[in-house]
This record gives C-alpha cells, sequence and structure tokens, in this order.
C-alpha cells in the first residue's frame, strides 16, 4: 500500500467537531497531526484514539527542554503508539540524541522523531530580530545539519527550504512541511507556501495540510484530489 503523503492537522477546539472530521477520513489516506491545543485539551486520550483507529498520528508539541526533560516527554509520546514526535532543532544536539535514545529504549521504538527547524509563520524580518544577518534558508540549513548529525530522522522545514535541503540529505531524511496550500486557496497565517504538487516537486516527504481539507464542504473528496494530483 502506498504511504499517504497527506499529514491532516486537527486544529479543533471541540472533540466532536474532530471526531466528525476523522470519521470522514480514511487512514489508508492520510495520516493526522495532533498540536498544542488539542492534545492540552483533550489529552493522551484522543491521541490515542486515533491510534486505535488505525490512523499514523504525528503528535506536534515541539518539545524544547533540557535534555532528560525532553528525553522522558518523547519516551512517553512514542508509548502512546504515535508515529511521529517532534522536538526544537534550537534545543541543541545533547536534547536530541536523548530523545532519539529514549524512544529507541521505549516499548514503540519505531516512533520517527523529526525536529523543528524555523517556524513557517516566521519571515527575514522576524527571524532577525532573535538571530541578527541571518536569512531562514540559512538558519534553516545549519539546523537541519545538527539534526542529521544527532541522528533524527528528519527534519519540519517549509517546502521553500526544501529543495536545499534535498541535495544535502538522502532521501530518507524526512522533510516534513506546513505552509501547504491548494494554488488559489488563502495562505493565513504563514508566509512561506508552496502548493502540494510543488512541495512534492521539491523533495517534501510528508505535506501537513490544515484547513484546505478540514474546513472543505466535501473533506474527503478535498483529500482524494489532493492525492490524486500528487501521485500524478
Amino acid at each position: 500500500m502506498q504511504d499517504a503523503r497527506v499529514i491532516v492537522a486537527l486544529d479543533f477546539d471541540n472533540i466532536d467537531t474532530a471526531d466528525q472530521l476523522v470519521a470522514q477520513l480514511d487512514p489508508s489516506l492520510c495520516k493526522l497531526k495532533v498540536g498544542k491545543e488539542m492534545f492540552t485539551l483533550f489529552g493522551p486520550e484522543f491521541v490515542k484514539s486515533l491510534v486505535k483507529r488505525g490512523f499514523d498520528v504525528f503528535l506536534d508539541l515541539k518539545f524544547h527542554d533540557i535534555p532528560n526533560t525532553v528525553a522522558k516527554a518523547c519516551k512517553a509520546a512514542a508509548e502512546m503508539g504515535v508515529w511521529m514526535v517532534n522536538v526544537h532543532a534550537s534545543g541543541g544536539d545533547e536534547m536530541m540524541k536523548a530523545a532519539k535514545k529514549a524512544i529507541a529504549e521505549s516499548s514503540h521504538p519505531q516512533t520517527k522523531l523529526i525536529a523543528v527547524t524555523v517556524l513557517t509563520s516566521m519571515n527575514d524580518e522576524q527571524l532577525n530580530k532573535m538571530v541578527p544577518n541571518v536569512t531562514p534558508a540559512q538558519q534553516v540549513e545549519k539546523l537541519a545539519r545538527l539534526t542529521a548529525e544527532s541522528g533524527l530522522d528528519g527534519v519540519v522545514c517549509s517546502a521553500k527550504e526544501a529543495v536545499m535541503l534535498r541535495g544535502q540529505h538522502s532521501d530518507e531524511f524526512l522533510l516534513v512541511t506546513p505552509g501547504i496550500r491548494p494554488a488559489g486557496s488563502d495562505v493565513g497565517d504563514q508566509k512561506r507556501v508552496m502548493t502540494p504538487v510543488d512541495a512534492i516537486n521539491a523533495g517534501v516527504s510528508y505535506l501537513v495540510m490544515g484547513r484546505p481539507i478540514t474546513q472543505a464542504d466535501k473533506p474527503l473528496e478535498t483529500l482524494q484530489a489532493i492525492n490524486h494530483s500528487i501521485n500524478a
């Protein structure tokens, strides 16, 4: 069976609304992402319920703390049975290595671990307020290299930087990209966006998509159309 390349972001504050959306989707056609809002509201049991329904779940909590704390959090996430979890690469190599080791020693060692480079909501001006005289592409390149050297499975990055990263890392190094919008759709709060087809052609491994699917009149049909476009 072909690996689903689309990760549907479940950004809801109502569990019934989320369940209604999930009921319309198919685990063979997409993976699901649970972020900070939903996890804080509904906790581990909601995540476990999605895993039980057969979905690969990306737990998008972006852990960033001292190595021991992040390692324990990542191990706890893996033991919920999630497909993937993430940390901030800016937490450093010791933190990332500790997290990777903790997952390997968990009851679900196949959980993938990726690192956030530069948030896709951030542009040059915003980044320069924190890291002067560095472009988003330069910061992404540096943090992706650190992530790979730390033994992680890949990074979260903008599709705009995917061509650069794919030229520097093997196909096994996952590039997971938010900010994906079908042509003609509203970009919302994302600054660095790309269409699904362009993202796949740029070397992206998985596409994170929220509102274009979750707020569509017919979410499954929209998902199927996106899958058709990227598989064509």
